[in-house]
């Protein structure tokens, strides 16, 4: 069925068409929202209350084809503000044992080896930079849906972007080649 269509089913009060627009999309729904809360039970629960949010207002969604990035903002909202009321924000050192726990753990969304290699990098960046480079190369979500989801001008996130992975960049030495002599230099 056509998402547009699923929408206005939804808007009319079925909700059989509002669990069919959310379950065609359910694993990204669920990475994103295990991306911000950092373990399956917190996840659950904003995923739980983006429901229960676009219930109550999928009739203010004027464009049917935007649902999945009208809902993935609210995901991320309803993300955001679980973790301030449960003021849960790791320090560095916690956010690596986390990442290190999660190679041990059979959930299929945990990080694997490589994945955690880049959770240890992207560590390093400041919660801004690392949450807009998550959101594009992690979730694959282009910038304006990035720039929605965060409330921020287009422009900003594309700042971030650009200034996270410069960042990266030195820290992997991403800025160095060799010249003719075979010596390492930086650029």
């Amino acid at each position: 069925m056509k998402i547009s269509h699923l929408v206005r089913q939804a808007q009319k009060g079925s909700k059989e068409a509002l669990l069919q627009l959310i379950m065609a999309d359910q694993d990204a729904y669920y990475r994103l929202a295990y991306s911000y809360m950092g373990n399956e039970h917190d996840a659950m629960d904003a995923m739980e209350d983006m429901i229960v949010k676009i219930y109550e207002n999928i009739d203010q969604l004027h464009k049917g084809e935007a649902f999945y990035s009208w809902s993935k903002t609210i995901l991320v909202n309803r993300c955001k503000t679980l973790l301030r009321k449960k003021e849960r924000f790791l320090p560095l050192e916690d956010e690596r044992e986390a990442s290190l726990a999660a190679l041990t753990d059979d959930n299929p969304y945990r990080y694997k080896e490589s994945e955690m290699d880049m959770q240890v990098l992207l560590s390093h960046l400041n919660a801004l930079q690392r949450e807009a480079i998550e959101l594009r190369y992690v979730h694959d979500l282009p910038y304006q849906t990035i720039a929605n989801m965060t409330g921020v001008p287009l422009g900003t996130i594309k700042s971030r972007i650009s200034q996270g992975i410069q960042k990266l960049k030195v820290m992997i030495g991403g800025d160095r080649y060799e010249n003719d002599r075979g010596e390492i230099t930086r650029a």
